[in-house]
């Protein structure tokens, strides 16, 4: 009888790539199959039963914690900035109150942390309005604001930084909290760290409960193949740029320079900061 294999999400961003490049590359995936999909897709088929593990958004797993058991020690989270959570606004952020914002339908977590910034720490009520689109001037004719996350985030806001540097002089950097011609740029993860002091955590490796009982050597395994990715990939970066598509788009360095932003660990003060999302985004 075929024995069979760990089913594992795998979100296609950038913030994922030195993780999903070491167990692709440097360990023995023999057990594994990699399931493709952007958050809220990934959030679905394992609720649904279709994956075993996966990078799961953290309000996903907040709302239905008995379901599911964290895998120790791991998470996708920032002290600061992360450059791949923008709000892309025509007007500045205070001044958001009453007006509709258009979210991005792939990653929850996101928006909930949106709403937590503009509601908890700023007093805003907003309309929230899903969209699929990916252009940022384009939906900003129709939207006073709008909110992307990963590549599309970082490919949008590298298009505004050519944009403001054609107009300005000197030009204007590609985060920063203001541009030219009434378009804004805000990094959640920055908001969040000035509010709270904490690390926002995005995403933590979750297993479905049935899966820990039926796959526990596997999960087992594959936990080990991850502390090994976060060690490698600490000594290895420039080599896994060099090896990546994504720098077509976005360079060699200016990939390794976003990777050194992030942390995929997941120690008491990100449990902290995880605890008062939980507080602001499931208050009642």
């Amino acid at each position: 009888m075929k024995k069979e294999k760990l089913k594992i999400g795998r979100i296609p961003y950038a913030n994922l790539f030195p993780v999903f490049y070491y167990l692709d590359n440097e360990c023995n995936h023999s057990k594994y199959t990699f399931i493709k999909g952007v958050p809220s897709k990934l959030n679905k088929m394992l609720r649904n039963g279709d994956l075993d593990i996966s990078p799961f958004s953290s309000i996903e797993y907040l709302r239905n914690k008995k379901k599911y058991l964290i895998l120790p020690w791991f998470s996708i989270s920032s002290s600061g900035p992360i450059d791949s959570i923008l709000l892309f606004s025509k007007f500045p952020l205070n001044e958001l109150g009453g007006k509709t914002i258009a979210v991005t339908s792939d990653s929850e977590t996101s928006t909930a942390l949106l709403k937590v910034i503009l509601k908890e720490f700023l007093s805003l009520k907003c309309k929230f309005k899903p969209t699929s689109l990916r252009s940022v001037r384009n939906i900003l004719s129709s939207y006073s604001a709008v909110l992307h996350i990963g590549d599309t985030a970082m490919i949008e806001a590298k298009k505004q930084s050519a944009i403001s540097s054609q107009q300005s002089n000197p030009p204007i950097p590609p985060f920063l909290k203001g541009g030219k011609g009434g378009l804004f740029i805000y990094d959640l993860g920055e908001l969040w760290d000035r509010q709270t002091g904490l690390p926002f955590v995005y995403a933590l490796w979750v297993i479905r409960k049935k899966s820990l009982l039926e796959k526990g050597e596997l999960i087992k395994k594959l936990s080990s193949d991850l502390l090994n990715a976060k060690k490698y990939a600490t000594k290895n970066l420039p080599l896994i740029a060099r090896a990546s598509p994504l720098k077509k788009w976005i360079g060699e360095k200016e990939l390794v320079k976003y990777w050194k932003i992030i942390s995929y660990d997941f120690t008491e003060k990100h449990m902290e900061g995880l605890r008062l999302f939980e507080k602001y985004a499931l208050k009642k």
